[in-house]
């Protein structure tokens, strides 16, 4: 629901409740640029009396006091007469916003959790896991991070005002199917969600002008925003291997990514751009798991990794797709876009786990002769193992996921694609505009 301006999102709850907290470190605010880290936190200043902004790529001459004081409170004392804004702990928000420009500043919020607790500060930048990258010590243990990614599908419906929709698959389960005119509804507006995606413009967009047309715009002018700034990466990757890389990386969407089909670029180039556009968070890596045990990590293969573009709205737009022709779609198999499916499943996993930590999106795959099989995703929920398949259409056989939970003794599966919720023996089915149940159900 739009609240002066401003789509409600689900991380509002984890920064009202930083905000409550008595020992409270510093808040890092960390994701993509241009995926409402701003907005976000300009929405929770309303809360507060005063409200400090620095955005330290503008405002250049603030530098000087990080760089000179390390006195937290004199730090706040200097921004105070800057800025002639009150600066009072317990009744102001500081933010302090592309705090990658100033290093001196990044450097110093350690001084904020130990002398300064009763502050309320939160930073936050587009390029900043670079900065982090650079600094020879960061602040492990003094900062708390929180991890944004575009919209979801649940808060885009919740931009539409669209609680009842939510409330209704939220609801429901394998053992408790959808009626069918709702299920088909909500099939309708994940079609749209897929086309217009949840870069915040974008979604804006759309819900203002009931227009692909307007978001896809959107789309296009934020996508010409990430390729200038791909300048700023880091000087030893050229822009244009970027960019190269980028699109890339929408053309293979279907499997392991492969350095040598970039073109032009030599391993280490492609490799060195991909790096960046993971670190810059553009690009969502799949990494193989054995899924032998937990944690998933211990069995990664990162030789063998997919790939995924951010989002949905910016992988239709790169390859130029017609939507109307998803719109239409009864299945994905029809037009060839099951990866479309596989991608969206991906993102909302991550979108649905928690903001604190840095997800990791995993899948299983085994390669024999006359004997390959491949699981899309591998989770943990709890102690148990658990294995997706994303089918792209209605109906088929799922030779992969059953031969994962033999191997692995898995007590259940998990299918989603455009079905409403059902089972199948041990297989549970979910619809994939609520595969986020399956993150967020206890």
């Amino acid at each position: 629901m739009k609240k002066n301006g401003y789509f409600e999102r689900r991380i509002d709850l984890a920064l009202r409740s930083w905000a409550e907290e008595d020992n409270r470190k510093p808040l890092l605010l960390r994701g993509a640029r241009q995926v409402g880290k701003s907005s976000t936190v300009r929405h929770l200043a309303k809360s507060f009396k005063n409200y400090v902004e620095i955005n330290f790529e503008d405002d250049k001459e603030v530098h000087i006091y990080f760089e000179r004081f390390n006195s937290p409170q004199d730090i706040c004392k200097q921004l105070s007469l800057f800025y002639q804004k009150d600066i009072v702990a317990g009744q102001t928000l500081v933010f302090f916003d592309e705090i990658q420009s100033c290093p001196a500043a990044l450097a110093k919020l350690r001084y904020f959790y130990e002398k300064y607790q009763e502050l309320h500060l939160i930073a936050a930048g587009s390029l900043l896991e670079f900065a982090i990258e650079e600094m020879a010590s960061f602040a492990v243990g003094r900062i708390r991070s929180l991890f944004l990614y575009p919209f979801s599908f649940e808060e885009f419906l919740l931009a539409q005002k669209k609680d009842m929709l939510i409330e209704a698959y939220r609801e429901a389960s394998p053992k408790k199917p959808l009626s069918e005119p709702v299920h088909n509804e909500l099939n309708k507006l994940f079609k749209i969600f897929l086309v217009v995606g949840g870069m915040p413009e974008s979604v804006a967009r759309y819900i203002e002008t009931n227009n692909f047309l307007k978001s896809q715009m959107a789309i296009d002018d934020l996508v010409t925003s990430l390729k200038n700034d791909f300048a700023k990466y880091k000087k030893k990757a050229s822009p244009l291997h970027i960019e190269s890389v980028f699109e890339s990386v929408a053309n293979q969407i279907e499997g392991k990514f492969v350095y040598e089909r970039v073109g032009q670029l030599s391993n280490v180039q492609a490799k060195q751009s991909l790096e960046l556009l993971i670190m810059a968070g553009l690009v969502i890596p799949v990494t193989h798991t054995s899924a032998n045990g937990i944690p998933l990590g211990a069995g990664a293969n990162f030789k063998r990794r997919r790939m995924l573009p951010l989002d949905t709205g910016i992988f239709l737009r790169t390859l130029d797709f017609d939507a109307s022709q998803i719109m239409i779609a009864e299945d994905f198999k029809t037009i060839n876009m099951g990866a479309l499916a596989e991608m969206f499943a991906g993102l909302e996993i991550l979108k649905a786990s928690p903001y604190h930590i840095p997800y990791h999106l995993y899948y299983w795959h085994r390669e024999k002769k006359q004997s390959s099989a491949e699981v899309d995703y591998v989770i943990q929920k709890g102690g148990r193992i658990v294995p997706i398949e994303v089918k792209s259409g209605l109906r088929g056989a799922m030779p992969s996921l059953r031969l994962f939970m033999q191997e692995k003794n898995s007590e259940m599966g998990i299918r989603t694609s455009l079905e409403n919720f059902g089972e199948i023996g041990n297989i549970e089915v979910y619809p994939l505009y609520a595969i986020s149940n399956v993150i967020q159900k206890k």
